[in-house]
């Protein structure tokens, strides 16, 4: 049996992980590559595998990093069926559509551009129809019931407490004469949140992929960032400023609102003040997965369930307002009112949500609050990591808001939970590869696991196929040209920050030319400008070699 890491392998992002037996071929994952320009290059790459040879796929959970390429999948032959939890399949199918029509606006706007100029059309990566003819292959198997998938491969999808219907999932392959068992953990949610059961803990593998997104730091409880954010709220609205949450649709929006309705309901000091305090969810995919998460409450822990059963309405409290039109949601910007935006996406790079940090983000008196991981190379890893300037909607944006990462929110299990669940195996796993992590967080991990647990750990730092019978590895590659793409795209926004300088000294009356353009200045320019045409060189060579 062989194993090939296709994605997840050098960040976060992009989860695709190619199962090979002597009868089979089957996929765990189809994600979306998301972060920097370079990384998400990667999504127009040619599969490293012919679609039509797939047998089947297993789905973990409906996040689009996960689930993403699944109707490039489709389109190119694959004919199989895709194994996942029936909320996994109702909620990719809306997280499909989504992108495919996201997709189809931005090879529009492209085209637009392109027309002008008489460079080459674009074409979407897939369209919304191409995402909804995937609905015809999902297969939901329930939490806990082992599936024969055929004579030789049997699963099993356990809660992984990190989304609505997000699984950890067992597999028993006999393969060449034995059985071996490969777990793949998908993505972990943190232990004790509000609305989830724990992770299930696996007592055996003989071998294991192991998620490490924050396999390198602990974060705050759920409970401890939920009293954080509700105090930000009441500091900025107390001042007449607006929050901004950029907020993952799926999971992350559904938590906050579940936070608030707690804090509206049973907050009695605040109560004349939260009266006048408007809360919008602006974003038409998170007002969709809030009712696949109404529909299915017996995937929610038992406090939750006693709460409905009590005759409580889940995700809703008064001056909760769900915004659909464009028309509402640009009204959201001339409401002068204090107010709370929870809009998509989570990350800041697409959606609704840049006309809000367009409109707030050099306020003073504004918030911002970011509560889900943030990829390198996206527009939320810029905020958090204090750049002073952020380009939104082709605009150079000065960050003056106030400036938050609640990291209690996350989804996904930080370094002591992972290890919590890593500890549940009662026997050393074969071997475990760590993926779906930065270079960083995967290695300390490992460290981490060594001096505590005692496994060994193989950290995944690339594309590259394990054969788990020899160990033997052969490694495609792409590292290299991710890097090279980075320093380019890095120097692109050099230049174009040098460019609206000088623009914005032009525009101001009484400066002349040589005020304009100083001699240090023009260095700058100069040595940028070689620094980017060594690399594209660079680049060039590597891409031939």
């Amino acid at each position: 049996m062989k194993i090939k890491f296709l994605g997840a392998a050098l960040s976060v992002t992009g989860s695709c992980h190619l199962v090979t037996t002597d009868h089979c071929k089957f996929l765990l994952d189809c994600g979306l590559f998301q972060g920097s320009e370079a990384l998400e290059e990667l999504n127009y790459q040619e599969f490293d595998f012919n679609p039509e040879e797939i047998d089947f796929m297993i789905l973990s959970h409906a996040h689009v990093d996960h689930c993403g390429r699944i109707p490039l999948l489709v389109k190119q032959g694959f004919k199989g069926q895709i194994y996942c939890t029936g909320a996994t399949a109702e909620i990719a199918d809306i997280m499909l559509q989504d992108s495919g029509n996201i997709h189809e606006m931005d090879a529009k706007w492209i085209n637009k551009r392109t027309t002008r100029s008489g460079q080459r059309q674009v074409q979407p990566l897939y369209t919304q129809e191409d995402a909804a003819r995937c609905a015809q292959y999902f297969f939901p198997v329930a939490y806990g019931q082992s599936f024969e998938i055929n004579s030789q491969i049997k699963i099993r999808l356990n809660e992984a407490g990190h989304i609505l219907g997000a699984a950890i999932v067992e597999i028993w392959v006999a393969d060449d004469g034995k059985t071996t068992k490969l777990v793949y953990s998908g993505d972990i949610g943190a232990a004790n949140q509000q609305m989830l059961n724990d992770p299930t803990l696996i007592s055996e593998a003989d071998y294991l992929i192991m998620e490490t997104t924050y396999g390198d730091r602990a974060h705050e409880t759920q409970q401890e960032s939920g009293k954080r954010f509700l105090d930000i709220v009441i500091k900025t609205t107390s001042r007449g400023g607006t929050v901004v949450v950029p907020a993952f649709a799926l999971g992350r929006t559904q938590d906050l609102i579940h936070e608030l309705e707690l804090f509206y309901d049973n907050h009695e000091l605040h109560q004349n003040q939260l009266d006048k305090i408007k809360v919008y969810v602006d974003s038409p995919l998170a007002t969709d997965a809030t009712e696949i998460f109404r529909k299915n409450a017996h995937y929610f822990n038992d406090k939750i369930k006693e709460k409905i059963k009590n005759g409580d309405e889940l995700f809703y409290f008064r001056n909760l307002n769900f915004t659909k039109s464009i028309d509402q949601s640009k009204a959201l910007n001339d409401n002068a009112s204090p107010k709370v935006i929870i809009s998509s996406s989570g990350m800041a790079d697409a959606g609704r949500v840049q006309h809000h940090l367009k409109h707030y983000l050099w306020k003073p008196k504004s918030s911002i609050i970011f509560a889900g991981y943030q990829a390198e190379g996206t527009t939320g890893r810029a905020i958090i990591s204090g750049e002073k300037y952020v380009r939104i909607l082709r605009e150079r944006i000065r960050v003056s808001a106030e400036i938050y990462f609640l990291e209690g929110f996350s989804a996904h299990a930080d370094k002591n939970d992972l290890l919590k669940w890593l500890s549940g195996f009662k026997e050393k796993p074969k071997k475990i590869f760590l993926v779906h992590g930065e270079e960083e967080a995967k290695k300390t991990f490992a460290t981490t696991v060594k001096n505590i647990l005692g496994f060994d750990c193989t950290v995944v730092e690339d594309v590259s196929e394990y054969r788990l019978d020899d160990e033997a590895v052969i490694v495609d590659g792409i590292k290299n040209q991710i890097d090279a793409k980075n320093q380019i795209n890095t120097l692109k926004d050099n230049l174009e920050d040098i460019h609206d300088e000088l623009e914005n000294l032009l525009a101001i009356p009484g400066i002349g030319i040589k005020e304009a353009f100083p001699d240090e200045k023009l260095d700058d320019i100069a040595a940028l400008t070689r620094d980017l045409e060594q690399t594209c060189e660079k680049l060039k060579n590597i891409i031939k070699n």
